[in-house]
């Protein structure tokens, strides 16, 4: 009576014009941003994907582009011509580059599975409190012949009736 209710549906995909929305947006942004703000796209692949990679990932494109920011500042001439400031935006522009197509290669790759496996029926599964199916019938497998531990042992018979 006091089970736990109904099982929730599934989450609903997304949309597909919020997928495409959310891939041009992200990869638009390190592109016209050129590399200054590589981040956001490697930090959605971390949130929708929820791996490990993806995670280290995002902390490398930020520690980049918190070196690239550094070289960038340490930098004396106004117009980046030292050695730091032309290396910092090398950086910055193949950071960017790098984190935009990071991204759609993920990106891709994850809505791709998941359609494919949004095709296949669910398992069937039961839970508390619900009636579940009966099992199968299975044929009766052979048994190995049980041993007799008595076997040798006399059985005790009851006294004769005397006469008298």
């Amino acid at each position: 009576m006091h089970g736990h209710g109904y099982v929730p549906p599934p989450p609903r995909p997304p949309s597909t014009g919020t997928v495409v929305t959310l891939r041009v947006l992200l990869v638009a942004l390190p592109l016209m941003t050129c590399g200054l703000l590589p981040w956001p796209a490697t930090l959605r692949a971390a949130l929708v994907t929820r791996r490990q990679r993806e995670w280290w990932v995002f902390g490398a494109s930020l520690l980049i582009w918190i070196f690239v920011i550094a070289l960038i500042s340490s930098d004396t001439t106004e117009d980046l011509s030292s050695s730091n400031g032309t290396l910092g935006v090398i950086l910055m522009l193949l950071n960017g580059v790098a984190c935009a197509v990071y991204y759609l290669i993920v990106d891709i790759g994850f809505h791709g599975r998941s359609t494919v496996m949004g095709n296949v029926p669910p398992q069937q599964t039961t839970f508390y409190g619900y009636q579940q199916a009966p099992p199968a019938p299975q044929p009766p497998a052979a048994q190995p012949p049980a041993s007799q531990p008595y076997a040798g042992t006399p059985v005790p018979q009851p006294p004769a009736p005397q006469s008298a």
